[in-house]
């Protein structure tokens, strides 16, 4: 393996890690979720849901743009848009925001992934 193809593996593999992980942790803090925001259960599904269909949605638009715009360029703003919105569902004062914020980070991490 060359050593361009072991640095994109590298990245590629550190961009879905970040994207399972930012998962794992929000399905593990559902119940301080459902506490702290007063979410019903509809909305608890609601929050890992939006985060779930957004990626699903935006996958071949995100290949799309990197074909056009190019891999690395949408790459970079895709990683840019998900801490961006990691940041904004972390401080998001309502369930309602949360979701926002999720359905945004997980469309920034379709553009990012489909390089």
């Amino acid at each position: 393996m060359s050593h361009k193809m072991r640095w994109t593996f590298a990245i590629s593999s550190a961009a879905v890690f970040m994207v399972t992980l930012d998962n794992l942790v929000v399905t593990t803090a559902l119940p301080v979720i459902r506490r702290d925001l007063h979410a019903g259960l509809g909305s608890l599904e609601w929050t890992v849901n939006a985060y779930t269909l957004s990626f699903a949605v935006l996958l071949l638009t995100g290949a799309a743009l990197g074909d056009r715009f190019g891999r690395r360029r949408v790459f970079s703003f895709g990683l840019g848009v998900f801490t961006l919105a990691s940041a904004a569902a972390a401080l998001a004062p309502s369930i309602g925001a949360l979701d926002a914020a999720r359905a945004r980070c997980r469309a920034s991490a379709a553009r990012s992934c489909c390089r």
